[in-house]
């Protein structure tokens, strides 16, 4: 079928989410509700709230999202549902919905690999070819992959320890810049002066593509400790200088391990003209300017999904889901949900490495 229309699903991590999308590329209806202000008091992401506010909202929004449509569950060809990584609770509210749903009306189940949802965007989006590079940075993914079809993907690095949008949190939070810490880090930095404060630029100039942000969250404590001592606040300009030198610290380590990648990909596949970056941190404006900059040495289009996109959505899953359908892909009702599900299952997990796979 050419033109299938997809249900999505999206609950693996903070944000509950519907989607009805099609095969030529159209979002029929999309809901997305945000769990920001019952975690922030946190100042992360707690796993036992995410999930029961999933159980509490997740009906409700595929409701609106069929009726903003105008379709019937019997107007679907198939439905998709994240099936991990993510967090355990989520996933399953999502995957048992899904299930639901498919099993009452007779339709195929597609559990989606939620970084496989943020590797096909740009192909939503932008209809791109393959083979491209992906940079997907994420809360709690950092890798560079070669996307080579559906359900083929080579990885190419990733990271040792934290991801980047790890170290954008965990920044945020020793600035007194509150949750989430990507937006906030990046608003800050907009007074901020980049160079007043020298951050390392962990695995700058190293061989492969592997990244590493532990340090650098390690080297910004220190700085924040001797400007302030261990209780006392930050001033408003020390407070966006830092922000500002973490923000391109985090550029300079993302567009130099891409750099390589970009050579490895090419090498390979020498028809390879796209870099995709997705996921949350890819809504980054000084992440983008840098990888724009950095297409521009090498001679690549840069292809950066909108932001609404960028961050945990359903119509990426629904996407995914109608690439996994027209491809006969599809999923038993004994799919269990998964809390790790690497895209290359052949490459070796990084040592040290603490990020979903």
């Amino acid at each position: 079928m050419t033109n299938p229309l997809i249900l999505g699903i999206e609950t693996s991590c903070d944000e509950t989410a519907a989607a009805i999308v099609d095969g030529e590329r159209r979002i029929r209806a999309e809901r997305v509700l945000s769990q920001l202000a019952e975690h922030r008091p946190y100042g992360g992401v707690v796993p036992e709230i995410a999930a029961r506010s999933h159980l509490d909202h997740l009906d409700r929004l595929i409701a609106e999202t069929m009726k903003a449509a105008g379709l019937e569950f019997a107007a679907l060809d198939a439905i998709a549902a994240t099936g991990g990584p993510g967090l355990i609770g989520g996933v399953i509210v999502g995957v048992m919905t899904g299930k639901a749903i498919a099993a009452v009306h007779g339709k195929p189940f597609i559990a989606v690999n939620h970084l496989e949802g943020h590797a096909l965007t740009a192909r939503l989006t932008d209809d791109v070819a393959f083979p491209y590079l992906l940079l997907l940075v994420s809360g709690g993914h950092c890798q560079l992959l070669i996307v080579e079809d559906v359900g083929r993907y080579r990885r190419l690095g990733t990271t040792v320890d934290d991801a980047a949008g790890e170290a954008f949190d965990k920044g945020a939070k020793l600035l007194g810049l509150g949750f989430p810490g990507g937006p906030a880090v990046e608003q800050a930095a907009r007074a901020g002066n980049p160079k007043r404060f020298d951050l390392p630029r962990p695995m700058l100039g190293r061989e492969g593509c592997d990244f590493s942000f532990s340090g650098l969250k390690t080297a910004l404590r220190h700085r924040v400790i001797g400007l302030t001592g261990e209780s006392a606040e930050l001033g408003p300009r020390d407070r966006s200088d830092l922000a500002a030198a973490l923000q391109s610290a985090i550029a300079d380590c993302l567009a130099d391990r891409t750099r390589n990648a970009i050579a490895l990909a090419c090498a390979r596949h020498p028809q390879i003209d796209t870099l995709v970056v997705a996921g949350g941190v890819a809504a980054n404006g000084a992440i983008r300017a840098s990888l724009k900059t950095l297409c521009e040495d090498t001679g690549l289009r840069l292809i950066a999904p909108p932001p609404r996109l960028c961050t945990d959505n359903a119509a990426m899953i629904a996407w995914a889901g109608v690439e996994r359908f027209r491809k006969g892909l599809t999923d038993g009702f004994d799919f269990a949900p998964r809390p790790r599900w690497p895209l290359d299952p052949e490459a070796p997990r990084a040592i040290g490495a603490g990020v979903k796979a």
